[in-house]
């Protein structure tokens, strides 16, 4: 009995003793697909915790855009945003002075969270569109590795800087007016710019959305497909936020005004939050671990 007891208190100090095995990161995982799944398909989960089976790759070039920075392959996504991308692009080139579109990071070949960089983007319905409005459409792989977009924001993040041009709001209106998005997400001076100056029908404003950064890109986001049961949309809705209007009032310039000064100490340690490429398969819908081994 004594040599049991001695082997089990042997083997359970060998056991606190070992190190825990690390679980590999979603990110490296899913990071490291060159390509889609062979699946229908699907958006699963939330856009900053999922993924996406059967993703469509955007071409490189198009009549009317261009996949940036390729060397990230970045330019996957769900077919709704493929096909959202061709047709937004055409009408921007026929409706505004742009020649198109270029087209920044997208999702990865399956989604999910990124190697580097976002926190979204996982679903393959966010799209990053460049504020550089295309010169050209027919630039080198080369060229769209060096070429950098261009900010419309002020130093002081008050306001927007001489970048701008009422073309941008254009560009904007004809992203915003397609029923299939759920949001678009600007450097708050745009917005105020937007509301300011805006005529006319002026319902598309609710879907523009003030956050940080979003300066050289503005960001698109779209709604769950159908077909998608696992997809969830982001809440509160664009409707609710805004109280049913614009959101072209008070609200906007706190992103300016209040949001700017310095934070006041609270004594309290700041809440840590995993970021998604901390995440482990575990942390995604289950779903997405057929997503990761299919073929």
């Amino acid at each position: 009995m004594a040599e049991i007891v001695s082997t089990i208190v042997v083997a359970l100090s060998v056991c606190l003793s070992s190190p825990v095995v690390a679980q590999p990161k979603a990110n490296k995982l899913l990071g490291a697909k060159r390509s889609a799944s062979n699946q229908t398909p699907q958006s699963h989960g939330f856009y900053s915790n999922g993924c996406v089976a059967g993703a469509q790759q955007l071409a490189q070039t198009g009549p009317t855009w261009q996949a940036m920075r390729l060397s990230r392959n970045r330019n996957w996504g769900h077919p709704d945003m493929i096909a959202y991308l061709k047709r937004v692009s055409a009408k921007v080139a026929k409706l505004s002075d742009w020649k198109g579109l270029y087209i920044g990071d997208i999702s990865q070949p399956r989604g999910g969270p990124m190697t580097s960089g976002h926190a979204s983007h996982q679903l393959g319905l966010d799209a990053d569109i460049w504020m550089y409005p295309p010169k050209r459409l027919n630039l080198s792989r080369n060229e769209r590795e060096s070429l950098s977009s261009i900010s419309v924001r002020s130093k002081n993040q008050r306001s927007v800087s001489n970048n701008w041009r009422a073309s941008h709001m254009e560009v904007m209106k004809i992203a915003a007016s397609d029923p299939a998005v759920d949001r678009i997400f600007v450097t708050a001076p745009a917005k105020i710019w937007m509301c300011n100056r805006a005529k006319g029908n002026k319902d598309w404003l609710q879907k523009i959305r003030p956050f940080w950064g979003h300066h050289y890109h503005f960001h698109v986001r779209l709604k769950c497909p159908k077909g998608s049961s696992n997809c969830k949309t982001q809440t509160p809705t664009v409707s609710q936020l805004s109280k049913g209007g614009t959101g072209c009032d008070e609200t906007l310039n706190w992103w300016v005004t209040d949001a700017l000064k310095p934070a006041k100490p609270t004594g309290k340690k700041p809440v840590k939050r995993r970021h998604p490429r901390d995440f482990t398969m575990a942390d995604l819908p289950q779903q997405c671990s057929g997503v990761l081994t299919s073929r």
